[in-house]
């Protein structure tokens, strides 16, 4: 899952993430773009992300996107 989730982001943003501790602070995500990360997660997870979730702790490292949606993928 986890290179899934470098790979989807490497996509959008071609190694802009490398290197960052917070992508929220860093400026590399935000409200708009974590909408749409939610579609493409849950496109390529098969899963369905509450709107509860979709808050920037769960955006900040490669670790909490895959904490999140951890969350909503069957073993």
């Amino acid at each position: 899952m986890r290179e899934q989730i470098i790979e989807i982001l490497d996509d959008i943003g071609e190694g802009m993430f490398e290197g960052s501790t917070n992508f929220i602070e860093d400026g590399l995500i935000d409200s708009y773009q974590m909408v749409e990360l939610v579609e493409v997660f849950e496109d390529a997870f098969n899963i369905e992300i509450s709107g509860r979730d979709i808050i920037p702790d769960n955006f900040v490292s490669v670790e909490s996107i895959e904490a999140m949606i951890s969350k909503y993928v069957e073993d």
